[in-house]
Protein backbone atom coordinates (compact mmCIF):
# COMPACT_ATOMS: atom_id res chain seq x y z
CA UNK A 1 0.00 0.00 0.00
CA UNK A 2 1.08 3.51 -0.84
CA UNK A 3 2.30 5.32 2.11
CA UNK A 4 0.62 8.22 1.31
CA UNK A 5 -2.68 6.64 2.39
CA UNK A 6 -2.23 6.05 5.52
CA UNK A 7 -2.72 9.32 6.82
CA UNK A 8 -5.98 8.93 4.44
CA UNK A 9 -7.25 5.80 5.57
CA UNK A 10 -6.05 5.72 9.33
CA UNK A 11 -9.47 7.72 11.01
CA UNK A 12 -11.30 5.26 8.78
CA UNK A 13 -9.67 2.17 10.32
CA UNK A 14 -9.81 3.70 13.76
CA UNK A 15 -13.51 4.39 13.56
CA UNK A 16 -14.06 0.55 12.10
CA UNK A 17 -11.44 -0.42 14.63
CA UNK A 18 -14.11 1.19 17.47
CA UNK A 19 -17.28 -0.25 16.21
CA UNK A 20 -18.24 -2.00 19.44
CA UNK A 21 -20.74 -2.84 21.85
CA UNK A 22 -21.72 -0.15 24.00
CA UNK A 23 -23.04 -0.30 27.90
CA UNK A 24 -24.96 2.43 29.42
CA UNK A 25 -25.06 2.45 33.35
CA UNK A 26 -27.49 5.13 35.52
CA UNK A 27 -26.69 5.18 39.03
CA UNK A 28 -28.50 7.29 41.55
CA UNK A 29 -31.80 6.88 40.78
CA UNK A 30 -34.84 4.74 42.10
CA UNK A 31 -36.09 2.32 39.49
CA UNK A 32 -39.06 4.14 38.53
CA UNK A 33 -36.85 7.31 37.58
CA UNK A 34 -34.08 5.24 35.79
CA UNK A 35 -36.92 3.56 33.18
CA UNK A 36 -38.15 6.65 32.77
CA UNK A 37 -34.97 8.24 31.90
CA UNK A 38 -33.54 4.88 29.75
CA UNK A 39 -36.65 5.66 27.94
CA UNK A 40 -35.75 9.23 26.93
CA UNK A 41 -32.37 8.35 26.59
CA UNK A 42 -31.17 8.75 22.54
CA UNK A 43 -27.91 6.77 23.79
CA UNK A 44 -29.52 4.34 25.30
CA UNK A 45 -31.64 2.87 22.34
CA UNK A 46 -28.19 2.23 20.66
CA UNK A 47 -26.89 0.03 23.42
CA UNK A 48 -27.97 -3.59 21.47
CA UNK A 49 -26.20 -2.47 18.26
CA UNK A 50 -22.68 -2.14 16.53
CA UNK A 51 -21.71 1.92 16.63
CA UNK A 52 -18.28 3.73 15.96
CA UNK A 53 -17.26 5.75 18.84
CA UNK A 54 -17.93 9.04 16.87
CA UNK A 55 -21.71 8.47 16.86
CA UNK A 56 -21.27 7.52 20.78
CA UNK A 57 -19.36 10.63 21.55
CA UNK A 58 -22.36 13.01 19.64
CA UNK A 59 -24.88 11.01 21.42
CA UNK A 60 -22.90 11.09 24.78
CA UNK A 61 -22.80 14.98 24.42
CA UNK A 62 -26.15 15.78 24.42
CA UNK A 63 -26.81 12.93 27.13
CA UNK A 64 -26.72 14.65 30.31
CA UNK A 65 -29.81 17.19 29.05
CA UNK A 66 -31.53 14.71 27.90
CA UNK A 67 -31.61 13.11 32.02
CA UNK A 68 -31.88 16.49 33.29
CA UNK A 69 -35.36 17.07 30.87
CA UNK A 70 -36.68 13.58 31.31
CA UNK A 71 -36.63 14.30 35.08
CA UNK A 72 -38.61 17.75 34.81
CA UNK A 73 -42.01 16.03 34.67
CA UNK A 74 -41.25 14.19 37.82
CA UNK A 75 -40.30 17.93 39.35
CA UNK A 76 -36.98 17.24 39.39
CA UNK A 77 -35.43 20.38 38.23
CA UNK A 78 -32.08 20.71 39.62
CA UNK A 79 -30.40 17.43 38.66
CA UNK A 80 -26.89 16.99 38.34
CA UNK A 81 -25.08 14.60 36.45
CA UNK A 82 -21.43 13.31 36.33
CA UNK A 83 -20.92 11.44 32.97
CA UNK A 84 -17.76 9.52 31.87
CA UNK A 85 -17.31 7.65 28.74
CA UNK A 86 -14.93 4.78 29.17
CA UNK A 87 -13.48 1.90 26.52
CA UNK A 88 -13.10 -1.42 27.97
CA UNK A 89 -12.38 -4.86 26.60
CA UNK A 90 -16.04 -5.85 26.06
CA UNK A 91 -16.53 -1.71 24.40
CA UNK A 92 -17.62 1.30 24.93
CA UNK A 93 -18.98 2.49 28.54
CA UNK A 94 -21.41 5.31 29.25
CA UNK A 95 -21.85 5.69 32.78
CA UNK A 96 -24.02 8.20 34.56
CA UNK A 97 -23.98 9.22 37.80
CA UNK A 98 -27.32 11.07 38.68
CA UNK A 99 -28.67 13.31 42.05
CA UNK A 100 -31.81 13.98 41.10
CA UNK A 101 -31.89 16.83 44.45
CA UNK A 102 -35.60 17.62 45.94
CA UNK A 103 -38.14 18.21 43.80
CA UNK A 104 -40.36 21.31 43.34
CA UNK A 105 -42.78 22.20 46.17
CA UNK A 106 -46.11 23.92 44.90
CA UNK A 107 -46.35 27.08 46.61
CA UNK A 108 -49.84 28.66 45.28
CA UNK A 109 -52.73 26.10 43.28
CA UNK A 110 -55.28 28.08 41.57
CA UNK A 111 -57.99 26.24 40.28
CA UNK A 112 -61.44 27.85 39.42
CA UNK A 113 -64.45 27.22 37.42
CA UNK A 114 -66.66 29.94 36.72
CA UNK A 115 -69.98 30.29 35.27
CA UNK A 116 -72.95 27.17 35.76
CA UNK A 117 -70.97 24.88 36.85
CA UNK A 118 -69.13 25.98 39.22
CA UNK A 119 -71.74 25.08 42.11
CA UNK A 120 -72.41 21.65 40.69
CA UNK A 121 -71.26 18.69 42.79
CA UNK A 122 -69.19 16.57 40.00
CA UNK A 123 -66.86 19.96 39.15
CA UNK A 124 -66.71 20.96 42.91
CA UNK A 125 -65.33 17.14 43.99
CA UNK A 126 -62.85 17.20 41.01
CA UNK A 127 -61.89 20.88 41.63
CA UNK A 128 -61.36 19.72 45.70
CA UNK A 129 -59.54 16.40 44.44
CA UNK A 130 -57.01 18.78 42.21
CA UNK A 131 -53.26 17.43 42.82
CA UNK A 132 -50.60 18.39 43.27
CA UNK A 133 -52.04 20.63 46.80
CA UNK A 134 -49.60 23.48 47.88
CA UNK A 135 -46.87 22.27 49.68
CA UNK A 136 -46.94 18.95 47.76
CA UNK A 137 -44.55 17.98 45.43
CA UNK A 138 -44.28 18.76 41.29
CA UNK A 139 -45.57 15.68 39.45
CA UNK A 140 -46.58 16.98 35.87
CA UNK A 141 -48.08 13.07 35.49
CA UNK A 142 -50.55 13.93 38.48
CA UNK A 143 -51.46 17.02 37.21
CA UNK A 144 -52.14 16.34 33.75
CA UNK A 145 -54.51 13.85 35.02
CA UNK A 146 -56.14 15.86 37.95
CA UNK A 147 -56.58 18.84 34.83
CA UNK A 148 -58.29 16.55 32.38
CA UNK A 149 -60.76 15.23 35.75
CA UNK A 150 -62.03 18.49 35.97
CA UNK A 151 -62.25 18.72 31.99
CA UNK A 152 -64.20 15.49 31.90
CA UNK A 153 -66.37 16.84 34.79
CA UNK A 154 -67.49 19.81 33.14
CA UNK A 155 -67.61 17.89 29.54
CA UNK A 156 -69.72 14.95 31.29
CA UNK A 157 -72.46 17.13 32.70
CA UNK A 158 -73.41 18.68 29.55
CA UNK A 159 -70.59 21.58 29.55
CA UNK A 160 -69.51 21.53 25.88
CA UNK A 161 -68.38 24.42 25.59
CA UNK A 162 -66.17 25.30 28.36
CA UNK A 163 -62.58 26.45 27.64
CA UNK A 164 -59.90 27.92 29.54
CA UNK A 165 -60.41 31.61 30.05
CA UNK A 166 -56.29 31.76 29.95
CA UNK A 167 -53.54 29.54 28.76
CA UNK A 168 -53.50 26.90 31.85
CA UNK A 169 -49.98 27.61 33.63
CA UNK A 170 -47.80 26.05 35.63
CA UNK A 171 -44.84 28.47 36.66
CA UNK A 172 -41.73 27.06 37.91
CA UNK A 173 -38.71 28.72 39.92
CA UNK A 174 -35.21 26.55 39.08
CA UNK A 175 -33.82 29.23 42.21
CA UNK A 176 -36.18 28.72 45.04
CA UNK A 177 -37.32 24.93 43.75
CA UNK A 178 -41.02 25.88 43.92
CA UNK A 179 -43.99 26.23 41.43
CA UNK A 180 -47.24 27.95 40.90
CA UNK A 181 -49.95 26.52 39.15
CA UNK A 182 -52.71 28.68 37.89
CA UNK A 183 -55.57 27.35 35.57
CA UNK A 184 -59.20 28.34 35.17
CA UNK A 185 -62.10 27.73 32.90
CA UNK A 186 -65.33 29.41 31.84
CA UNK A 187 -68.20 26.86 32.01
CA UNK A 188 -70.62 28.27 29.53
CA UNK A 189 -73.89 26.85 29.06
CA UNK A 190 -75.25 23.49 30.06
CA UNK A 191 -76.46 21.32 26.46
CA UNK A 192 -78.94 19.40 26.70
CA UNK A 193 -79.61 16.27 24.37
CA UNK A 194 -82.04 17.35 21.07
CA UNK A 195 -83.47 15.48 18.42
CA UNK A 196 -81.88 11.81 17.49
CA UNK A 197 -81.76 11.01 13.66
CA UNK A 198 -81.58 7.25 12.51
CA UNK A 199 -80.30 6.51 9.09
CA UNK A 200 -79.66 3.31 7.66
CA UNK A 201 -82.02 1.41 10.15
CA UNK A 202 -84.78 -1.64 8.93
CA UNK A 203 -86.95 -0.44 11.44
CA UNK A 204 -89.53 2.90 12.12
CA UNK A 205 -88.09 5.57 14.12
CA UNK A 206 -90.87 5.12 16.57
CA UNK A 207 -89.52 1.40 17.07
CA UNK A 208 -86.18 3.02 17.67
CA UNK A 209 -87.20 5.28 20.24
CA UNK A 210 -87.43 2.52 22.58
CA UNK A 211 -83.36 2.50 22.98
CA UNK A 212 -82.97 5.68 23.89
CA UNK A 213 -82.21 5.83 27.56
CA UNK A 214 -82.95 9.50 28.00
CA UNK A 215 -86.03 11.83 28.49
CA UNK A 216 -86.60 14.64 26.38
CA UNK A 217 -84.51 18.27 28.41
CA UNK A 218 -82.35 16.00 29.82
CA UNK A 219 -78.63 17.43 29.59
CA UNK A 220 -76.37 16.08 27.60
CA UNK A 221 -73.82 13.28 29.01
CA UNK A 222 -71.34 10.94 27.01
CA UNK A 223 -72.38 7.97 29.70
CA UNK A 224 -75.72 8.32 28.43
CA UNK A 225 -74.57 8.39 24.65
CA UNK A 226 -72.67 5.55 25.38
CA UNK A 227 -75.39 3.16 26.80
CA UNK A 228 -77.62 4.78 23.79
CA UNK A 229 -74.93 2.54 21.77
CA UNK A 230 -74.43 -0.40 23.83
CA UNK A 231 -78.30 -0.71 23.77
CA UNK A 232 -78.17 -0.50 19.76
CA UNK A 233 -75.53 -3.42 19.79
CA UNK A 234 -76.99 -5.90 22.46
CA UNK A 235 -80.45 -5.73 20.82
CA UNK A 236 -78.37 -7.48 17.72
CA UNK A 237 -80.33 -6.01 15.00
CA UNK A 238 -77.22 -4.45 13.46
CA UNK A 239 -73.86 -4.90 12.12
CA UNK A 240 -72.41 -1.55 12.74
CA UNK A 241 -73.65 0.65 14.94
CA UNK A 242 -72.38 4.60 15.21
CA UNK A 243 -73.70 7.34 17.63
CA UNK A 244 -72.00 10.87 18.09
CA UNK A 245 -73.15 14.21 19.13
CA UNK A 246 -73.89 16.35 15.77
CA UNK A 247 -71.90 19.59 17.41
CA UNK A 248 -72.04 21.47 14.12
CA UNK A 249 -75.88 21.49 13.95
CA UNK A 250 -76.74 22.11 17.37
CA UNK A 251 -78.92 25.47 17.34
CA UNK A 252 -79.40 27.00 20.81
CA UNK A 253 -78.46 24.59 23.78
CA UNK A 254 -80.16 21.26 22.49
CA UNK A 255 -77.13 18.85 20.76
CA UNK A 256 -78.63 16.42 17.89
CA UNK A 257 -77.92 12.83 18.08
CA UNK A 258 -76.93 11.67 14.75
CA UNK A 259 -77.05 7.63 14.64
CA UNK A 260 -76.05 5.22 11.34
CA UNK A 261 -77.01 1.97 11.53
CA UNK A 262 -76.34 -0.98 9.00
CA UNK A 263 -78.84 -4.55 9.32
CA UNK A 264 -77.28 -7.29 10.60
CA UNK A 265 -77.72 -10.48 8.90
CA UNK A 266 -81.37 -11.55 9.59
CA UNK A 267 -81.19 -15.41 9.60
CA UNK A 268 -78.24 -17.24 11.50
CA UNK A 269 -77.98 -21.12 11.47
CA UNK A 270 -75.61 -22.55 14.00
CA UNK A 271 -74.27 -26.54 13.85
CA UNK A 272 -71.29 -28.21 15.63
CA UNK A 273 -70.21 -30.72 17.81
CA UNK A 274 -68.91 -31.06 21.80
CA UNK A 275 -68.19 -32.96 24.20
CA UNK A 276 -69.11 -32.46 28.29
CA UNK A 277 -68.52 -35.16 30.72
CA UNK A 278 -72.10 -34.05 31.67
CA UNK A 279 -74.37 -35.02 29.42
CA UNK A 280 -71.65 -36.85 26.82
CA UNK A 281 -70.54 -35.91 23.57
CA UNK A 282 -73.36 -34.45 21.40
CA UNK A 283 -74.29 -31.82 18.72
CA UNK A 284 -76.38 -28.56 17.99
CA UNK A 285 -78.28 -27.20 15.57
CA UNK A 286 -79.95 -23.71 15.58
CA UNK A 287 -81.57 -21.28 13.60
CA UNK A 288 -81.81 -17.59 14.90
CA UNK A 289 -84.19 -15.03 13.19
CA UNK A 290 -83.45 -11.84 14.21
CA UNK A 291 -86.12 -10.11 13.23
CA UNK A 292 -89.45 -12.15 11.87
CA UNK A 293 -91.37 -8.51 11.15
CA UNK A 294 -90.42 -4.68 10.85
CA UNK A 295 -91.93 -4.94 14.87
CA UNK A 296 -88.67 -6.66 16.07
CA UNK A 297 -89.86 -9.64 16.52
CA UNK A 298 -87.62 -12.43 17.00
CA UNK A 299 -87.92 -16.19 16.83
CA UNK A 300 -85.21 -18.71 17.65
CA UNK A 301 -85.17 -23.09 17.84
CA UNK A 302 -83.02 -25.06 19.14
CA UNK A 303 -82.10 -28.65 18.94
CA UNK A 304 -79.49 -30.43 21.06
CA UNK A 305 -78.68 -33.80 20.87
CA UNK A 306 -76.06 -35.51 23.32
CA UNK A 307 -75.87 -39.03 24.70
CA UNK A 308 -77.43 -37.96 27.74
CA UNK A 309 -79.72 -35.16 26.89
CA UNK A 310 -82.04 -34.76 24.04
CA UNK A 311 -83.79 -31.40 24.12
CA UNK A 312 -85.90 -29.51 21.16
CA UNK A 313 -86.94 -25.42 22.11
CA UNK A 314 -88.02 -22.60 20.72
CA UNK A 315 -88.84 -18.87 21.46
CA UNK A 316 -90.81 -15.87 20.54
CA UNK A 317 -89.87 -12.29 21.56
CA UNK A 318 -91.90 -9.60 21.62
CA UNK A 319 -90.21 -5.96 22.40
CA UNK A 320 -92.65 -4.23 24.16
CA UNK A 321 -93.10 -0.14 24.04
CA UNK A 322 -90.98 2.20 25.89
CA UNK A 323 -88.01 2.65 28.26
CA UNK A 324 -85.92 0.00 29.65
CA UNK A 325 -85.48 -2.61 26.65
CA UNK A 326 -89.27 -3.98 27.93
CA UNK A 327 -90.11 -7.73 26.15
CA UNK A 328 -92.71 -10.61 26.60
CA UNK A 329 -91.57 -13.68 25.61
CA UNK A 330 -92.98 -17.33 24.82
CA UNK A 331 -91.21 -20.59 24.67
CA UNK A 332 -91.79 -24.37 24.36
CA UNK A 333 -89.50 -27.10 25.49
CA UNK A 334 -89.04 -30.85 24.96
CA UNK A 335 -86.30 -32.59 27.08
CA UNK A 336 -85.59 -36.25 27.69
CA UNK A 337 -82.40 -36.51 30.29
CA UNK A 338 -81.02 -39.62 31.26
CA UNK A 339 -78.35 -39.12 33.79
CA UNK A 340 -76.68 -42.06 36.40
CA UNK A 341 -79.25 -40.30 38.89
CA UNK A 342 -82.51 -40.03 37.09
CA UNK A 343 -84.57 -40.27 34.23
CA UNK A 344 -86.93 -38.02 32.97
CA UNK A 345 -88.95 -36.48 30.19
CA UNK A 346 -91.28 -33.26 30.23
CA UNK A 347 -92.65 -30.23 28.26
CA UNK A 348 -92.64 -26.75 29.13
CA UNK A 349 -94.47 -23.76 28.04
CA UNK A 350 -93.23 -20.72 29.30
CA UNK A 351 -94.22 -17.25 29.37
CA UNK A 352 -92.47 -14.29 30.65
CA UNK A 353 -91.60 -10.35 30.59
CA UNK A 354 -87.83 -9.33 31.16
CA UNK A 355 -86.90 -5.78 31.28
CA UNK A 356 -84.36 -3.45 32.74
CA UNK A 357 -84.56 -2.52 36.13
CA UNK A 358 -82.37 -0.96 38.89
CA UNK A 359 -79.63 -2.29 36.74
CA UNK A 360 -80.59 -5.45 37.16
CA UNK A 361 -82.22 -8.03 34.27
CA UNK A 362 -85.77 -8.81 35.82
CA UNK A 363 -87.73 -11.76 34.68
CA UNK A 364 -91.46 -11.77 35.45
CA UNK A 365 -93.19 -14.71 34.82
CA UNK A 366 -94.96 -18.47 34.68
CA UNK A 367 -94.15 -22.15 33.65
CA UNK A 368 -96.20 -25.40 33.39
CA UNK A 369 -94.24 -28.23 33.78
CA UNK A 370 -95.81 -32.06 32.75
CA UNK A 371 -94.08 -35.24 32.21
CA UNK A 372 -92.38 -38.17 33.91
CA UNK A 373 -89.43 -38.93 36.01
CA UNK A 374 -87.91 -42.15 37.46
CA UNK A 375 -85.53 -41.56 40.29
CA UNK A 376 -84.42 -44.46 43.27
CA UNK A 377 -86.84 -47.18 42.68
CA UNK A 378 -89.96 -44.31 42.03
CA UNK A 379 -91.66 -43.84 38.78
CA UNK A 380 -93.79 -40.70 38.91
CA UNK A 381 -95.78 -38.31 36.67
CA UNK A 382 -95.37 -34.31 37.31
CA UNK A 383 -97.68 -31.41 36.60
CA UNK A 384 -96.45 -28.09 37.78
CA UNK A 385 -97.75 -24.67 37.29
CA UNK A 386 -95.17 -22.18 39.34
CA UNK A 387 -94.36 -18.66 38.41
CA UNK A 388 -91.06 -17.16 38.35
CA UNK A 389 -89.06 -14.31 39.53
CA UNK A 390 -85.15 -13.71 38.52
CA UNK A 391 -82.80 -10.88 38.39
CA UNK A 392 -79.42 -10.90 36.68
CA UNK A 393 -76.48 -8.61 36.71
CA UNK A 394 -72.98 -8.91 35.34
CA UNK A 395 -69.84 -6.49 34.85
CA UNK A 396 -66.46 -7.12 33.35
CA UNK A 397 -63.96 -5.56 31.62
CA UNK A 398 -63.76 -8.06 29.01
CA UNK A 399 -67.23 -9.97 28.93
CA UNK A 400 -65.22 -12.91 26.34
CA UNK A 401 -62.11 -13.22 28.57
CA UNK A 402 -62.66 -11.08 31.88
CA UNK A 403 -59.46 -10.47 33.89
CA UNK A 404 -61.92 -8.66 36.42
CA UNK A 405 -65.46 -8.92 37.12
CA UNK A 406 -68.43 -10.22 38.68
CA UNK A 407 -71.90 -11.29 38.19
CA UNK A 408 -75.32 -12.40 40.46
CA UNK A 409 -78.16 -14.36 39.73
CA UNK A 410 -81.53 -14.61 42.07
CA UNK A 411 -84.41 -16.52 41.26
CA UNK A 412 -87.37 -17.54 43.21
CA UNK A 413 -90.15 -20.13 41.95
CA UNK A 414 -93.43 -21.23 43.90
CA UNK A 415 -96.05 -23.04 43.13
CA UNK A 416 -99.67 -23.25 45.12
CA UNK A 417 -100.98 -26.61 45.22
CA UNK A 418 -104.48 -26.94 42.29
CA UNK A 419 -105.51 -28.29 39.69
CA UNK A 420 -102.56 -27.73 38.15
CA UNK A 421 -99.91 -28.86 40.37
CA UNK A 422 -99.43 -32.02 41.99
CA UNK A 423 -97.92 -30.59 45.17
CA UNK A 424 -96.90 -26.95 46.55
CA UNK A 425 -93.02 -25.47 46.55
CA UNK A 426 -91.43 -22.13 46.90
CA UNK A 427 -87.74 -22.32 46.24
CA UNK A 428 -84.61 -18.84 46.52
CA UNK A 429 -81.62 -19.64 44.65
CA UNK A 430 -78.40 -17.19 44.38
CA UNK A 431 -75.46 -17.34 42.29
CA UNK A 432 -72.57 -15.28 42.24
CA UNK A 433 -69.41 -15.70 40.26
CA UNK A 434 -65.90 -13.30 41.19
CA UNK A 435 -63.06 -12.83 38.94
CA UNK A 436 -59.69 -10.84 40.05
CA UNK A 437 -57.03 -10.22 38.73
CA UNK A 438 -53.29 -11.78 40.22
CA UNK A 439 -51.19 -10.08 37.84
CA UNK A 440 -50.09 -9.84 34.16
CA UNK A 441 -50.89 -13.22 33.27
CA UNK A 442 -53.01 -14.67 36.27
CA UNK A 443 -56.60 -14.68 37.50
CA UNK A 444 -58.44 -16.06 40.48
CA UNK A 445 -61.76 -17.11 40.30
CA UNK A 446 -64.60 -17.93 43.00
CA UNK A 447 -67.74 -18.73 42.72
CA UNK A 448 -70.86 -19.40 45.14
CA UNK A 449 -74.14 -21.00 44.49
CA UNK A 450 -76.67 -21.09 47.38
CA UNK A 451 -80.46 -22.41 47.64
CA UNK A 452 -83.89 -23.57 49.80
CA UNK A 453 -86.61 -24.53 49.23
CA UNK A 454 -89.99 -25.60 50.78
CA UNK A 455 -91.83 -28.40 49.23
CA UNK A 456 -95.39 -30.26 50.57
CA UNK A 457 -94.37 -33.62 48.82
CA UNK A 458 -91.01 -33.78 48.04
CA UNK A 459 -91.25 -37.37 46.00
CA UNK A 460 -93.95 -35.23 43.30
CA UNK A 461 -91.38 -32.82 42.56
CA UNK A 462 -89.19 -33.99 39.51
CA UNK A 463 -85.54 -34.01 39.40
CA UNK A 464 -85.05 -30.65 37.48
CA UNK A 465 -86.68 -28.20 40.11
CA UNK A 466 -84.79 -30.35 43.33
CA UNK A 467 -80.90 -29.19 44.23
CA UNK A 468 -77.99 -31.89 43.24
CA UNK A 469 -74.76 -31.00 43.60
CA UNK A 470 -71.19 -32.24 41.56
CA UNK A 471 -70.61 -32.60 38.12
CA UNK A 472 -68.55 -29.90 35.68
CA UNK A 473 -69.88 -26.56 36.78
CA UNK A 474 -70.69 -27.74 40.52
CA UNK A 475 -68.45 -29.94 42.49
CA UNK A 476 -65.22 -31.13 40.26
CA UNK A 477 -64.19 -34.56 40.89
CA UNK A 478 -67.71 -36.00 41.34
CA UNK A 479 -70.05 -37.60 38.48
CA UNK A 480 -72.87 -35.14 37.69
CA UNK A 481 -75.74 -34.83 40.15
CA UNK A 482 -73.96 -37.36 42.15
CA UNK A 483 -74.38 -35.52 44.99
CA UNK A 484 -77.58 -35.12 47.17
CA UNK A 485 -79.40 -36.63 49.90
CA UNK A 486 -80.25 -40.56 49.52
CA UNK A 487 -82.45 -43.35 49.75
CA UNK A 488 -81.75 -46.39 50.19
CA UNK A 489 -83.48 -49.16 47.89
CA UNK A 490 -82.88 -53.40 48.34
CA UNK A 491 -82.13 -54.70 45.06
CA UNK A 492 -82.47 -58.12 43.64
CA UNK A 493 -79.22 -59.37 42.28
CA UNK A 494 -78.81 -62.30 39.67
CA UNK A 495 -78.31 -65.04 42.11
CA UNK A 496 -81.47 -64.05 43.73
CA UNK A 497 -80.35 -62.45 46.88
CA UNK A 498 -80.94 -58.84 48.16
CA UNK A 499 -78.22 -55.63 48.31
CA UNK A 500 -79.32 -52.45 49.67
CA UNK A 501 -78.16 -49.76 47.14
CA UNK A 502 -77.80 -45.81 47.86
CA UNK A 503 -80.05 -43.70 45.37
CA UNK A 504 -78.61 -39.90 45.14
CA UNK A 505 -82.60 -38.31 44.86
CA UNK A 506 -81.01 -34.56 45.52
CA UNK A 507 -82.29 -31.92 48.28
CA UNK A 508 -83.90 -28.92 49.35
CA UNK A 509 -81.10 -27.04 50.49
CA UNK A 510 -77.72 -26.56 48.50
CA UNK A 511 -74.47 -24.65 49.02
CA UNK A 512 -71.51 -24.95 46.86
CA UNK A 513 -68.13 -22.80 46.73
CA UNK A 514 -65.29 -23.07 44.52
CA UNK A 515 -61.80 -21.23 44.51
CA UNK A 516 -59.46 -21.64 41.08
CA UNK A 517 -56.09 -20.04 40.06
CA UNK A 518 -55.28 -19.46 36.54
CA UNK A 519 -52.19 -19.06 35.21
CA UNK A 520 -51.79 -18.17 30.99
CA UNK A 521 -48.05 -19.10 30.48
CA UNK A 522 -48.56 -17.90 26.47
CA UNK A 523 -51.51 -15.63 25.12
CA UNK A 524 -54.15 -18.56 24.84
CA UNK A 525 -52.67 -21.39 26.89
CA UNK A 526 -52.76 -21.74 30.39
CA UNK A 527 -53.08 -24.06 33.77
CA UNK A 528 -55.43 -23.93 36.82
CA UNK A 529 -55.76 -25.39 40.18
CA UNK A 530 -59.14 -25.74 42.09
CA UNK A 531 -60.41 -27.02 44.84
CA UNK A 532 -64.67 -27.31 44.52
CA UNK A 533 -66.64 -28.02 48.11
CA UNK A 534 -70.76 -28.00 49.14
CA UNK A 535 -73.48 -30.56 49.40
CA UNK A 536 -77.29 -30.46 48.22
CA UNK A 537 -79.33 -32.52 51.53
CA UNK A 538 -81.83 -32.11 53.12
CA UNK A 539 -82.67 -30.87 56.14
CA UNK A 540 -80.00 -31.76 58.76
CA UNK A 541 -78.54 -33.90 56.69
CA UNK A 542 -75.57 -31.94 55.40
CA UNK A 543 -72.11 -33.33 54.80
CA UNK A 544 -68.96 -31.59 53.39
CA UNK A 545 -67.71 -33.14 49.75
CA UNK A 546 -64.50 -31.54 48.78
CA UNK A 547 -62.86 -32.09 45.37
CA UNK A 548 -59.50 -30.76 44.32
CA UNK A 549 -57.69 -31.29 41.22
CA UNK A 550 -55.71 -29.77 37.89
CA UNK A 551 -56.48 -28.20 34.72
CA UNK A 552 -55.83 -27.04 31.20
CA UNK A 553 -57.21 -23.90 29.45
CA UNK A 554 -57.38 -22.95 25.90
CA UNK A 555 -58.90 -19.64 25.00
CA UNK A 556 -60.38 -20.79 21.60
CA UNK A 557 -62.59 -18.62 19.17
CA UNK A 558 -65.54 -19.92 20.71
CA UNK A 559 -64.73 -19.42 24.39
CA UNK A 560 -62.65 -20.75 26.85
CA UNK A 561 -62.30 -24.39 26.57
CA UNK A 562 -61.54 -26.44 30.02
CA UNK A 563 -60.18 -29.76 30.56
CA UNK A 564 -59.65 -30.98 34.47
CA UNK A 565 -58.75 -33.74 36.17
CA UNK A 566 -60.50 -33.63 40.25
CA UNK A 567 -60.66 -36.06 42.65
CA UNK A 568 -62.65 -36.12 45.99
CA UNK A 569 -60.84 -35.21 48.53
CA UNK A 570 -63.43 -35.95 51.23
CA UNK A 571 -66.93 -37.43 50.65
CA UNK A 572 -69.00 -40.04 51.58
CA UNK A 573 -70.31 -41.04 48.49
CA UNK A 574 -67.58 -41.13 45.63
CA UNK A 575 -64.12 -41.91 44.92
CA UNK A 576 -61.78 -41.89 41.99
CA UNK A 577 -60.82 -39.68 39.22
CA UNK A 578 -63.06 -37.87 37.09
CA UNK A 579 -62.78 -36.04 33.82
CA UNK A 580 -64.84 -32.94 33.34
CA UNK A 581 -64.36 -30.74 29.72
CA UNK A 582 -66.93 -27.66 29.89
CA UNK A 583 -66.44 -24.65 26.98
CA UNK A 584 -68.15 -21.07 27.61
CA UNK A 585 -67.59 -17.72 29.19
CA UNK A 586 -66.40 -17.04 32.52
CA UNK A 587 -69.35 -15.00 34.02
Amino acid sequence: MPFWLVPVLLPWLAGVASAAGLTVDIEGLPKELREAVEGQLTLRNYASRDVTAAQVRRLFNNAEVEIRTALEPYGYYNAQVASSLQTTDKGLNALFRVTPGEQVKVVSKKVTVTGEAAELGPVRRALRRFKPDEGEPLDHGIYEGSKADVEASLLNNGFLKMKPTKPPRVEVTRKANTATIDLEYESGPRMKFGEVHFAGAQFRPEFMQRYIPWHTGDYYSPDELLAFQQRLVDADYFATVSVQPDLKSAEGLDVPIKVELSPAKRTIYTAGAYVSTDTGPGVKLGVQRRWVNDSGHKFQADIDYAQRLQAISTSYRIPLPGPNEKSLNFGVTHRNEDTETSKSKNDRVAINETRKWLGFTRTLGVQYLAGTFEIADENRVTHLAYGEVTLTRKEANDYFFPRRGWSIAFATRFAPESVLSDTSFSEFTADGKYILPMGRRQRLLMRLSLGTMIVDDFNQLPPELRFFAGGDRSIRGFDYQGLGSTKSVEVVQEDGTTKEVKYVIGGTQLAVGSIEFERYFLPNWGAAVFVDGGDAWRTGEFNMNIGAGIGARWRSPVGVVRLDIGKPVKSELAHGVQFHITIGPDL
